[in-house]
């Protein structure tokens, strides 16, 4: 049984930050909590509930529910207000005995409202020449519950949509347990803490999770202004170099996508990769450009708060 709220739970164990119906109203906890534990940290999972016969396989004849319990290992908040996840690690399921029929990332976006995305990078190798761009939106007539609000570049390697399905619930469930340690702005200038607190948790076999500032701001549309966000991943290896008191991070890999309410896909406004951080504020990528695979080094300076558990 998942608590309820933090004050009936330690802080190493999920609770229930949010938890909406099957139309996406609040049921319990509010958006608010959600968004404070976002802000410091937290990690995110998202519980959903559905039937087999109307969510996986529409011609079977069994109701049975499924409960679905799954990580958004990377998080953004928006405008320090709005929260999405977003599935990192993923490849498509077709349940319940196989993967889906194309290698692929499921980079699965989930809102605080309870509207979803899906982007799909294709890792196996198949050409695709055909042009990006809005695409038709498909009717499933045979599942009623789930509706496509947009869809994008459907021909191409990285096909996207946006859509909900009507889940019976959302349970937004939040662990709260990384304390921030140190916090600088673009330039390197420390706000507060200290780096050395990030080494010396590292050296105990601590965890490190990082809060970059406008992360995605070169996704922005073309001659508009990026809209304020912070993206949240965590770090897989660090360094710290004791005399310069430099501490430097490889993160896990994450998508980054146009910062906007709700969070969406759609053509050129999304990618993934990896990023080498610093606490001087440089931070390092290395992208891959989802349509053709392609790698790209670049760099950019960003504000960024670091959390240890």
């Amino acid at each position: 049984m998942i608590p309820d709220s933090p004050a009936t739970s330690t802080p190493s164990r999920l609770v229930r930050a949010l938890s909406l119906d099957a139309e996406r109203r609040v049921r319990d906890g509010s958006v608010e909590a959600l968004a404070d534990a976002i802000r410091r940290g937290a990690d995110l999972h998202i519980g959903t509930e559905f039937r087999h016969n109307e969510h996986v396989d529409t011609s079977s004849d069994s109701p049975e529910v499924v409960r679905e319990f799954a990580e958004f290992r990377t998080t953004y908040l928006i405008e320090d207000r709005w929260t999405a996840g977003i599935m990192t690690l993923r490849q498509p399921v077709s349940l319940p005995e196989a993967f889906g029929p194309r290698p692929s990332m499921s980079f699965f976006l989930y809102n605080q409202d309870g509207t979803q995305a899906i982007a799909r990078p294709h890792l196996d190798g198949r050409p695709s020449a055909a042009a990006t761009g809005a695409a038709p939106i498909d009717s499933h007539p045979d599942m009623p519950k789930y509706h496509v609000l947009d869809s994008w570049d459907a021909e191409t390697n990285a096909p996207s949509s946006t859509f909900i399905y009507d889940f019976e619930h959302f349970d937004f469930l939040v662990r709260d347990n990384w304390t921030e340690v140190l916090a600088h702005d673009a330039a390197g200038t420390v706000v507060h803490g200290s780096p050395d607190a990030l080494g010396e948790v590292c050296a105990d076999g601590g965890e490190v999770k990082a809060a970059v500032r406008g992360l995605c701001a070169d996704l922005a549309e073309p001659g508009a202004a990026a809209t304020d966000h912070e993206v949240f991943v965590q770090v897989g290896s660090s360094y710290y170099y004791t005399e310069q008191r430099l501490f430097i991070a490889g993160t896990h890999p994450l998508p980054r996508v146009r910062a906007s309410i709700p969070l969406r896909y759609a053509t050129r406004a999304w990618d993934f990769g990896w990023l080498i951080l610093r606490a001087d504020g440089r931070v390092i990528r290395r992208i891959c450009d989802p349509y053709t695979l392609r790698f790209q080094d670049g760099e950019s300076r960003h504000a960024i708060r670091w959390f240890v558990r």
